[in-house]
């Protein structure tokens, strides 16, 4: 399953240049995560700052 942003998300764009393969990006109220780019890597979990980012269930 891909990793998820939560609402603890700040908008800090940290996550976005952590992703190997470019599956976040800006949305509209904070980042998102393309569940079908996104290869559970995990790099974007580790880097964020507020631990705004999961394993998707």
């Amino acid at each position: 399953m891909a990793y998820v942003i939560t609402d603890a998300c700040v908008s800090c764009g940290t996550c976005e240049g952590e992703c190997p393969v470019s599956a976040i990006s800006s949305g509209d109220s904070q980042y998102v995560i393309n569940a079908d780019t996104c290869i559970d890597c995990g790099s974007c979990a580790g880097a964020c700052p507020t631990e705004a980012i999961k394993p998707g269930e």
